[in-house]
């Protein structure tokens, strides 16, 4: 039980990559406040995966680019176990849509500069007060980080880059604190992400690129993230792994 009586933050816990986390981290013994968007069906779901492994934890709604939202799961967490946080997992992100360029406005922008660094930058400030030495921060990049992204997605990727960057800052002014910040840049893994915006064809067609000949699955994601957020990793900071089969290598 790598992680008993630590309390656990994952924004995005819900569905997905943060499904897996959620309940990969409960399964080590953490207590885990699980923030959702919009799906409730999805995080009761969470909830019960959890409390089925005779776990604890939490689902809490907010939209994680506004300050107060973010406020309030963090309360929310607090409340229920008290006033320590030991692990953040900044899960929050999207690509939201393809665009060129030419057809994007500021609203665009704005989206997925919000969706993706705004919830990153705001949970880490929200959670410091409440992190002592031990304590680690997890985020989320992207291969798109290292590579550009794929068509449409420049933004995303500017995005990403920037989690990239704001990793490295954190890990340099907290780690005097005892706080560690590291993020993983995953590649296609299995999910509603890639249903949503990739085609099948395109899925098939780099597989058999990728040097493992696979997509990644949640678990594979979630693995890495709980060696980042427990004492496994605990010399490790300001990193940035990658975990794409082997397409790319930073």
């Amino acid at each position: 039980m790598k992680l008993e009586g630590k309390v656990a933050i994952i924004t995005g816990g819900a569905r997905d990559l943060g499904r897996a986390i959620s309940v990969k981290l409960a399964s080590e013994g953490a207590k885990v406040v699980i923030n959702y968007f919009d799906n409730v069906e999805d995080a009761q779901e969470t909830l019960k995966m959890v409390q089925d492994l005779g776990s604890e934890g939490i689902i809490v709604q907010g939209d994680m680019t506004i300050a107060a939202d973010v406020k309030r799961f963090f309360d929310a967490g607090v409340a229920a176990y008290g006033s320590k946080i030991d692990i953040l997992v900044n899960v929050v992100g999207g690509i939201c849509g393809r665009k060129q360029i030419t057809e994007q406005d500021e609203d665009w922008y704005n989206l997925l500069m919000d969706v993706n660094m705004k919830s990153c930058w705001l949970c880490t400030r929200e959670v410091v007060p409440y992190m002592t030495d031990g304590g680690a921060i997890v985020n989320f990049s992207s291969l798109a980080a290292r590579d550009g992204g794929g068509p449409g997605a420049s933004l995303y990727a500017t995005a990403k880059g920037a989690v990239m960057t704001f990793t490295r800052c954190m890990a340099k002014e907290l780690g005097p604190k005892g706080i560690r910040v590291n993020a993983l840049a995953p590649g296609t893994i299995a999910t509603s992400f890639h249903d949503r915006f990739n085609t099948p064809e395109n899925r098939e067609r780099m597989k058999g690129i990728y040097p493992l000949r696979r997509e990644g699955d949640a678990g594979d994601v979630a693995d890495l993230a709980l060696f980042l957020a427990c004492a496994d990793s605990d010399y490790l900071t300001g990193t940035n792994i990658d975990i794409n089969g082997g397409m790319a290598f930073s």
